[in-house]
This record gives C-alpha cells, structure tokens and sequence, in this order.
C-alpha cells in the first residue's frame, strides 16, 4: 500500500514538473517574439532596411535647398549618406549622362539636345535671381532695361542710374553656370555681357560684391546673407512671395536631373521620391527658394 502511495506522489511531482518546464519554454519563446517584434519596429521607424549613398552634383545655388531636404532625409534614413558635389549646373548635367552621380542639380531648364541625349528634368522648387550690390551703395531699384545696359558696357558709372560718381564693377558667373543662363536669358543679354569678373560659384559673387562699394552681381535668392544689399528690379523686391506671384521676373526652376532608362538605386529612389513628395516643401521654403 505504501509502495503504491509512494509511486503515485512521484508520478504526480514528475507531472508538474513537466507542465511548468513547458511553461518556462514557452514564456521564453514569447519573450523571444516580442524582442524580435520591438527589433523590427524601431529598425522601421528609423528607416528600415534602406542603406547606401546618394550622389548629387551640381548648382551651387541649389546648396541650400538640397542640404536642408537631404539632411531631413537622413534623419529619416540614418543609413543612407547623399553627398553633394557644388561644381555648376552645366557639370552637374553632364555628370547625370555620364553616369558620374545618381541626381544632376541644375538651376536653369534643359536644353532641347540635352533633353533629345536621354535627360530629363524635374522641378522641386522656383528661385529668385536677386541683384545685389554693396550695403554702401545707395542705388535701391533699377529697371530691367538699365540692368541690361550695366550688363552689356553701355550704362558704366553709377551716377547714371541715380548712385554716387563711380565705375560699376560688373560681376558674374561662368558659362556653365545656371544662374547665368537664367539671369542672361531673362534680361536678354545673353553672349552680350562684359563681365569684369567670371566667377565659379554663388558664394563667390556675393563675397566680391560684399567687398567691392562700385560692385554689382546676381545671385540666388536662397543664399543671401546681411553682407550685401538686394534691389528692387521694376520696383518689385525679390521675395518669396514676388517670385511665387510672378511680379519678381528674373526668377529660374531648380531641378532634378536623370537619365532616361536608367533606373535609379533603392537609396537614390527614396531620395528623389522624397524630394518631389510633399513633405519637401517646407524645407524648399525654409531654404528661401519657393516651392513647386
């Protein structure tokens, strides 16, 4: 009797013993789920799986707009890097063809044998091409037709256009330069110019005119700074809101280049998608360009 007592107390204990190193097991598993769930959920919210590099080359005038969207991206996308190349519109074009860079950043519109060679352009933001002079100066406004003549040699002392006895320093950019091509387009000067300086970028222009009283220069209006002196152009101040309404009218499209048929990396995708989405306009008017 007591051997059978005895045998049924340890079957009962080996049975418990059982059903709770089963529960062990299975609390452990779904300990294990939920981690791994929590795992794929931050990695999600922090930008999933998309990792890589972004090359952009281009407008150096774009410098603003493309470091703000692209360092918005990356918070959304700690994996991926977009590196930005400032050597001109024109290089930037020329980049995208050669397959050089994943996005081409031009401040002036395709032409039509850069579009017929397998590019196209798309616009994320308008731009205002602000003329600028020195802080000292005391000229407020000019007329596009007096903007014309300083550019082509035929107006060269600033007496003549209500400022103080002095030789107008005509500064610029070079030829590949998109805001040239806007700027040359617009006021119908374009191969007529005469340029005291040719100069390789936006940040350049606005240094000289800052140090050079009897200077004047045209520069993005998303890069202006208190260092020189934006005027009125037909007694319309360049500003987001003329350049949106149109009453500014030396203003320019920023764009996206690609190439035709080649399709673009996962990374370089995400990028271009977010650039072109809705979310990208605010950083586009944060930067001082408008958005599209």
């Amino acid at each position: 009797m007591k051997k059978k007592l005895f045998s049924l107390l340890l079957l009962s204990a080996l049975t418990v013993s059982t059903v709770l190193t089963g529960c062990g097991q299975g609390s452990t598993k779904k300990a294990d789920a939920s981690s791994d769930t929590g795992s794929k959920s931050s990695s999600n919210e922090a930008g999933g799986d998309l990792s890589g590099t972004v090359a952009t080359d281009g407008s150096t005038s774009m410098e603003k707009v493309i470091g703000y969207l692209s360092e918005a991206f990356m918070q959304e996308n700690p994996n991926v890097k977009v590196t930005y190349n400032p050597t001109g519109s024109g290089s930037g074009i020329e980049a995208v063809g050669k397959g050089s860079c994943d996005i081409g950043l031009a401040s002036r519109d395709l032409t039509d044998d850069e579009k017929s060679s397998g590019l196209t352009q798309t616009t994320i933001a308008i731009d205002g091409i602000a003329m600028i002079v020195n802080p000292n100066n005391g000229v407020e406004n000019l007329s596009m037709d007096q903007i014309a003549q300083i550019y082509t040699g035929k107006i060269t002392n600033w007496k003549d256009v209500g400022g103080s006895d002095g030789k107008i320093v005509v500064i610029g950019r070079e030829a590949a330069s998109g805001t040239r091509d806007g700027f040359e387009t617009i006021t119908d000067t374009k191969e007529k110019c005469k340029y005291s300086q040719e100069l390789t970028s936006t940040g350049d222009v606005i240094q000289t005119v800052a140090g050079n009283p009897n200077a004047i220069g045209y520069a993005s209006l998303a890069d202006l700074n208190d260092t020189v002196k934006s005027i009125k152009v037909d007694d319309v101040a360049p500003s987001e809101d003329t350049v949106k309404d149109g009453s500014y009218k030396i203003q320019r499209n920023f764009n996206l280049i690609t190439k035709d048929g080649k399709e673009l990396s996962a990374p370089a995708k995400a990028f271009f998608d977010y650039c072109t989405g809705s979310d990208a306009a605010a950083y586009v008017s944060k930067a001082g360009a408008v958005s599209k």
